[in-house]
């Protein structure tokens, strides 16, 4: 039996079902895709079916306000992601739908990844769309790699070309290596009760016991860190923003400190007040006379 085909037989039986799932739909693909983006998928679920309730195409998602936007993303994390999905849904409403992958790269938000997964689920290209996750599988399936890197990913897409089949559900094989990815081709994977122990260049490897997983997969992303501050400023964006959509009155830019960080100083407001003029450029805060509110 083809290699693909194991995958796909396992996938029909272990694989999730998820609400983005069985769709060509680009508009919902496009939703997951963003959603998805350095969240996991269980946090995701219940954000995506009320998000889909509340914009359900495009053009009900470009009619949207900034202020809608940051109500509906609240607690999904990056807000930033959501006012993006938005502006691309205004670009949609103006000038269409892409029909390539290569339209859709040209759209502000949208990588390659996001742009190959919209030609492999949206269009039915035959592609390899790689993340972490699909860099795994192909690296240690077809290069033998057990723990590959993103200097990989060019061998990767050029294998996945001669792997993937020319009909039939090409397209849903990446949706099974995702799901084979989280569930057994994990960081220290089960190559025991892998469809593909026997196609995998790297399962003979891990299966003597002897791989040593990295502790490190890929390097960390800089992130900001205050001097004496426990988290990263992101955390304390994401706090300001939150208190604000709690508050039934605009917040004084002097009182915010305070209600989002337990060890705030004086010596901290300078600080805080980069934080909202970031927050407002971005175009999630509004702010007014020293005062804050929603846009």
């Amino acid at each position: 039996m083809k290699p693909w085909k194991k995958l796909l037989n396992w996938f029909d039986h272990a694989g999730r079902k998820l609400s983005w799932r069985g769709t060509r739909d680009p508009y919902r693909i496009l939703v997951s895709e963003i959603m998805l983006q350095q969240t996991q998928v269980a946090r995701v679920v219940d954000f995506y079916r009320a998000w889909m309730k509340r914009f359900p195409t495009f053009t009900a998602l470009a009619k949207a306000t900034n202020s809608e936007i940051i109500h509906a993303w609240a607690g999904l994390g990056y807000n930033r992601r959501g006012l993006a999905l938005r502006d691309i849904a205004r670009h949609i409403a103006t000038n269409g739908i892409p029909t390539t992958r290569d339209e859709w790269l040209t759209l502000k938000g949208i990588g390659p990844y996001t742009a190959d997964a919209l030609a492999t689920f949206s269009l039915h290209e035959r592609r390899w769309p790689i993340d972490t996750n699909l860099r795994r599988v192909g690296g240690r399936l077809w290069l033998g790699k057990p723990y590959p890197q993103p200097i990989d990913d060019e061998r990767i897409h050029k294998k996945a070309e001669i792997w993937l089949p020319k009909s039939g559900r090409y397209f849903d094989i990446p949706q099974a290596a995702f799901d084979l990815a989280t569930s057994i081709c994990t960081k220290t994977p089960t190559c025991s009760i892998c469809p593909l122990k026997n196609d995998c260049l790297a399962a003979p490897k891990f299966l003597t016991g002897k791989v040593n997983a990295p502790k490190q997969m890929v390097k960390k992303s800089f992130e900001n860190i205050r001097d004496g501050k426990r988290w990263p400023d992101r955390i304390y964006r994401g706090r300001i923003l939150s208190a604000i959509l709690k508050s039934p009155s605009p917040i004084s830019l002097s009182k915010i400190g305070p209600l989002i960080d337990s060890t705030f100083s004086e010596i901290d407001q300078v600080w805080i007040e980069a934080m909202v003029n970031r927050l407002v450029k971005d175009g999630l805060l509004k702010k007014s006379n020293n005062k804050l509110t929603l846009p």
